[in-house]
């Protein structure tokens, strides 16, 4: 076991064969090694082991190999801190050699993390962090996104508030890239009138004036993007107000998914929220993918964790697309490109800007036949949406 950047975990996982005997010509690689930096502590870890979890989950079902060659994984805890984050990555990619980079929860750290991956000519496939610049002028040939763009859950919500006919809203989100895409996202679809519109520190755990200002605004709904800890606080303190009396709460998934139930509990009933993924979807990967999640970890996996398994089958793909031949980034990427893995949302695919274009839907709080409070997916609220920004990427097609 070895150590890399900051409280980082150096483990490799690899099949029982030393060597492999591959069809392909001799330059193929014997093993391939990922960099997974993600947020392992303070209030957003709970989404990076999350990501975490369902990666390793996606490599214990392939046997511990991708495309046939054993898979080493160097996990890094980026702490959610830009800084810190950005010299961990540039060792991954410089000392370490990775062929792959993955797991970053924040946009913020993804921004920052960008140049020293992109100038390796690393690929990254984001299982998180999709910043509206990266979709538009900043677009990259080596980012890939199996999540979503920023903007897209919240978009889901905005038309579900103006489809649902609320006339006045709140809204609160953390003040850095993600938050103001989440704001701007939501805007897009919701044309009523917004009673109150506040940004916060993404160390903030108390609420108490945020929540006097929501009352005093008239709102007859509440919007909140606030994701792991930040949600859990806030989710307490409105309902705990009284304020879940007079206004009605949505949020986007990350804010409402199973990390945000298991701590809060019965006061999240009812809660509507978007996705792009649910764990009642009934498709047979996904059915698969939920039933060992929770044998595996003993909890309902979130989208975090979907992510993360997706993240790690599209690389799977792509190195057997390549024949193992990762030093041809041109094969590679455009293997990465063509997407030709089943994902645990069914068909996948990629728009010129290496972001989805996919389904979004609604869900609710409820109460299972098992008795759990869990998600329940309600509507699809938009078919085959493209982000918003994938006409200012002028990266040049395959």
């Amino acid at each position: 076991m070895k150590t890399i950047g900051l409280k980082s975990l150096h483990f490799t996982l690899t099949a029982a064969a030393a060597l492999l005997c591959l069809a392909g010509p001799v330059h193929a690689s014997d093993k391939v090694k990922v960099g997974m930096l993600s947020t392992l502590s303070g209030p957003g870890a709970g989404l990076g082991i999350d990501i975490r979890d369902g990666f390793n989950l996606a490599l214990k079902h392939a046997g511990g190999k991708f495309g046939g060659l054993p898979v080493e994984v160097i996990v890094a805890d980026d702490q959610a801190k830009p800084d810190a984050a950005r010299q961990t990555a540039d060792r991954l990619v410089k000392q370490e050699k990775v062929d792959f980079m993955t797991g970053v929860v924040f946009s913020n750290v993804m921004l920052a993390v960008g140049k020293p991956i992109f100038d390796s000519k690393t690929f990254y496939i984001s299982a998180n962090a999709g910043p509206s610049q990266y979709a538009g002028a900043q677009c990259n040939p080596y980012f890939f996104n199996v999540a979503w763009q920023n903007d897209n859950l919240h978009e889901a919500v905005g038309k579900t508030v103006q489809d649902k006919g609320f006339k006045k809203v709140a809204l609160l989100a953390p003040n850095y890239p993600a938050g103001k895409d989440a704001l701007a996202g939501f805007k897009r679809y919701f044309k009523g009138q917004i009673a109150s519109e506040a940004y916060t520190p993404l160390s903030q755990l108390d609420y108490g004036a945020e929540l006097s200002k929501m009352r005093a605004s008239g709102a007859d709904a509440v919007y909140i993007f606030l994701p792991g800890g930040l949600g859990i606080n806030f989710i307490k303190q409105f309902v705990g107000a009284g304020l879940s009396k007079d206004m009605t709460l949505f949020g986007p998934g990350f804010s409402a998914d199973e990390d945000v139930i298991r701590a809060v509990g019965e006061p999240m009933l009812g809660m509507f929220n978007s996705s792009q993924w649910a764990h009642d979807m009934q498709n047979p990967v996904n059915k698969r993918f939920v039933a060992d999640f929770q044998k595996d970890y003993g909890r309902l996996p979130t989208l975090y964790a979907s992510q993360g398994y997706d993240a790690a089958r599209l690389m799977d793909a792509a190195v057997r697309d390549v024949k193992g031949k990762l030093d041809d980034k041109t094969a590679l990427r455009k293997a990465i490109a063509a997407a030709k893995f089943e994902s645990v949302r069914g068909a996948f695919k990629f728009n010129t800007n290496g972001y989805p274009i996919q389904d979004y839907y609604l869900r609710v709080i409820t109460k299972d036949a098992q008795g759990r409070i869990t998600n329940r997916t309600l509507s699809t609220v938009f078919k085959d949406h493209a982000d918003a920004y994938v006409g200012e990427c002028k990266m040049p097609a395959l």
